[in-house]
């Protein structure tokens, strides 16, 4: 019976995890046999490749603001809508629907809502006399832009808070009442703690994303810039504006499929697997639902 599930696994992730670290000590293009370099693509990656930094730090600021704010966002509507009583159906369906939206259509949507000369946003702004700022033509505001974007399609998130919410004895909230317990310590001492594991897998499987962040960075990077095509070179107009949006993996994807140093790409991965596993250890040993003693 776990036949079919082994085989996917075996050549679906072990042979190619297995195949990215052989690959990640050759010189390799696809166009001539792979030839052993032992750790020149790592020396690369952590010495000499100029844009690594750039993309490791967006990659980490992701990690640090997106996450936090798609969970807090997520949560608060999850509660308001836990609490709603009239319509409920109608707001949750509307909370939900921009997660079914396909990420290139939503973020094309955002750049041409967003655009700083004829979008309807700053036009709004300009109308009660505030300045819009550029947005994803500002490298001080492209990344803030993505978030909100993020806030906007959370509706995956906020169905799971909303369902461990409904979940939550009523007469736990009832017997805190009676005790004089306040709305935020009832939220303090009851809620959270009741929804901990809901947290703590949307905290672990939203760092796994943001460590992957590409689709939403690299299609508004390119739309943005005006280029019909996403990873189109690895030139100025990587991470537009300037290499604010450059992400681990959009470097990635350009130095295996745009310039075919598949070693250094395979060599990326690799160092990719790594920080996401040791960043997931740290992570559920800090959340106290994943500690045995806590079970």
């Amino acid at each position: 019976m776990l036949a079919p599930a082994l085989l996917g696994l075996a050549i679906f992730f072990v042979y190619p995890l297995i195949a990215s670290i052989f690959y990640s000590f050759t010189r390799y293009n696809q166009l001539q046999d792979p030839e052993f370099v032992g750790l020149l693509n790592y020396r690369y990656l952590f010495t000499q490749d100029p844009q690594i930094a750039a993309a490791v730090t967006n990659t980490l600021w992701f990690v640090v603001i997106l996450v936090p704010v798609r969970i807090v966002f997520a949560l608060l509507v999850a509660g308001l809508l836990a609490r709603a009583r009239a319509a409920s159906g109608f707001w949750r369906t509307l909370f939900y629907l921009p997660a079914l939206v396909p990420p290139v259509a939503s973020v094309v949507a955002f750049v041409f809502l967003f655009n700083p000369g004829t979008g309807p946003v700053n036009q709004i702004l300009r109308a009660v006399g505030i300045p819009g700022p550029l947005w994803f033509n500002d490298p001080n505001w492209s990344k803030p832009s993505l978030v909100i974007l993020g806030v906007w399609v959370m509706g995956d998130m906020m169905i799971i808070f909303l369902a461990a919410l409904l979940e939550v004895p009523r007469d736990l909230y009832e017997a805190a009442s009676l005790d004089g317990a306040s709305g935020i310590q009832q939220v303090r001492h009851i809620t959270l703690p009741t929804i901990s594991p809901v947290i703590g897998f949307s905290v672990v499987t939203g760092v796994i994303a943001a460590l992957q962040y590409f689709t939403e960075a690299a299609v508004a990077s390119g739309v943005a810039s005006g280029k019909a095509t996403v990873g189109g070179g690895t030139g100025s107009g990587l991470g537009y504006p300037g290499t604010s949006l450059l992400t681990y993996t959009q470097l990635l994807y350009t130095r295996g499929f745009t310039s075919f140093q598949f070693g250094y790409a395979s060599a990326m991965a690799v160092v990719l697997f790594v920080i996401t596993a040791v960043l997931l250890v740290l992570t559920m040993r800090r959340i106290s639902i994943f500690r045995a003693e806590e079970s």
